[in-house]
């Protein structure tokens, strides 16, 4: 039978962490930030403790391995993310990061040699609301991250990623260049382990979940709509350009193609999650000339996230012509759908059954480096750990007990 997980390390990191990276307000890890590399020295401080190997790439990925008996075999990987939103929970990513490391450590500790490599990988920001681009740590590992991402300023103080990246050491040069520390045919498996993120396991009263496949997106995060300012009661209808009018035909458009396409068996998401009016201009007595607004459309179909945006298209220029008003969407950034693999799933069905557990097979409609490995052909899986009060805030609330089931699930995945 596989040695056991040592559960304390993943109690202790979880305290540590938010001690050292958490404030009244929440959590706060901010990619390739002060929080970040905090948590990023405290799990290496751990690794190297207990004697495992340890090492970075050019982006400043961490890689935690127990060797395995035969070294020159694809190696088998677990992992996910340490950097949070602002004011976020101390659960979202770091779970994936304990997990991984309290399977090697309990592992070492009982002097149990893998097969091949065990790594765990610690991601460097997966969180976009720093950098507006997906997947940065998983992208650059694989070395496919944009030369373009580089110089993307970071939201909180201006500051590029390569910026970012030369302070902490890292070799945005070469993150550049494509330099690739992974590859799928070096790679065994990927298996991520997460919070959920909605409330699917919490309302079924069951504590884990096999993911079947992560929603892709496109995503318009500094959209605006311009008209023209004008006095509330001086202003008839048929002359105003209100850019507050014209948004809501948008919201409200997009969300009957929505219905309408669900309604016909689409999987689909849309949410406008940020809409304001300038707060120095716009005023009870004003038509609001401007309106930013941001677009978030995530489905498992391309064709979907395809039509939705043609439609939108459609609406922008219909309402422009009605109102008067203008869109600016902005610039657009995307992730792709991805499918989760069969035989993994099967396989860990079985072991949850083998060791007591109740897991059932769901979609995940957040994004998730997961996503990358999978579109890189690695064969990739992911455990979802109920979680009450959703996620992105400092309420999450995930049950210890549930963790340690799911990473006892864990360890006989990656021992499979």
């Amino acid at each position: 039978m596989t040695a056991e997980p040592d559960m304390d390390v993943a109690r202790k990191l979880f305290a540590a962490l938010e001690q050292q990276t958490g404030n009244s307000f929440g959590i706060h890890r901010a990619s390739y930030g002060a929080g970040e590399q905090r948590a990023h020295d405290l799990v290496e401080e751990i690794a190297r403790s207990n004697g495992l190997e340890v090492d970075k790439d050019d982006a400043l990925n961490l890689y935690v391995t127990l060797p395995g008996r035969d070294r020159t075999a694809p190696v088998v990987m677990s992992g996910s993310h340490l950097d949070s939103v602002p004011a976020g929970g101390n659960f979202d990513g770091a779970a994936g990061v304990a997990a991984a490391l309290s399977v090697l450590v309990g592992w070492k500790k009982s002097a149990h040699v893998p097969a091949v490599d065990t790594t765990m990988i610690a991601i460097r920001a997966e969180e976009s609301c720093w950098f507006p681009v997906s997947y940065i740590g998983s992208k650059a590992a694989f070395g496919i991250l944009p030369e373009e991402a580089l110089s993307v300023a970071r939201s909180d103080n201006g500051c590029s990623l390569a910026g970012h990246l030369s302070q902490l050491g890292g070799a945005p040069e070469r993150v550049a260049a494509g330099a690739a520390k992974l590859s799928a045919n070096g790679i065994d498996r990927f298996i991520e382990l997460h919070i959920e993120q909605g409330p699917v396991l919490l309302e079924a009263d069951e504590s884990i979940g096999l993911v079947t496949g992560v929603r892709g997106s496109f995503r318009y995060r500094s959209a605006q709509a311009r008209g023209q300012y004008a006095h509330s009661g001086a202003t008839p209808r048929r002359l105003r350009q209100d850019a507050v009018l014209a948004v809501s035909h948008l919201i409200t458009s997009v969300s009957a193609d929505w219905e309408r396409l669900e309604t016909n068996g689409a999987d689909l998401t849309v949410t406008f999650g940020r809409v304001q009016t300038e707060p120095e201009r716009a005023d009870f007595s004003k038509v609001a000339g401007v309106v930013d607004f941001c677009i978030d459309v995530r489905s498992f179909d391309t064709a979907v996230l395809a039509e939705v945006e043609r439609l939108m298209g459609l609406h922008v220029t219909r309402i422009t012509e009605e109102t008067g008003v203008s869109f600016r969407l902005g610039k657009r950034t995307s992730s792709k759908p991805a499918v989760m693999d069969q035989h993994l799933r099967r396989n860990m069905l079985r072991a949850a059954r083998d060791i007591g557990v109740s897991a059932r097979e769901m979609p995940c409609g957040a994004g998730h480096d997961a996503a990358v490995f999978a579109n890189q052909g690695v064969p990739t899986a992911m455990i979802f750990v109920r979680n009450a009060n959703g996620s992105h805030n400092p309420d999450e609330s995930m049950e210890f007990d549930d963790f340690t089931e799911a990473t006892r699930l864990l360890a006989r995945a990656l021992a499979l």
